[in-house]
């Protein structure tokens, strides 16, 4: 059976389904605030439509905690500056060392 976890370090240890990147705050937002079913939601996603369930009782579950995942990724959006990839948690690309361009 699929669990809901915390990891440090995958999706900033938001609650999540074992084994996977997607958060409960995700599927709230898609599921309960959007306009897929469950069903929608597993075949998109590739999951177990008992995971879906068990997300969105988590969510009942822990409301608050929900809720305050989701308030601090809007802030994270609106206060974010586009041109920083780190602002969008998007690792930038290493370019200490970048080719040197070929003159031919």
């Amino acid at each position: 059976m699929t669990e809901i976890v915390e990891t440090p370090g995958v999706l900033g240890g938001k609650p999540r389904i074992e084994g996977r990147r997607i958060g409960v705050h995700q599927i709230v937002s898609l599921v309960v605030d959007g306009d897929l079913t469950p069903e929608e939601m597993a075949v998109r996603y590739d999951l177990e439509l008992a995971d879906i369930h068990r997300a969105i009782a988590y969510y009942y579950d822990n409301p608050k905690e929900i809720r305050a995942v989701r308030k601090r990724r809007r802030e994270k959006i609106e206060n974010a500056d586009p041109t920083r990839p780190e602002d969008l948690g998007i690792e930038p690309r290493d370019t200490a060392d970048p080719k040197p361009k070929s003159d031919d």
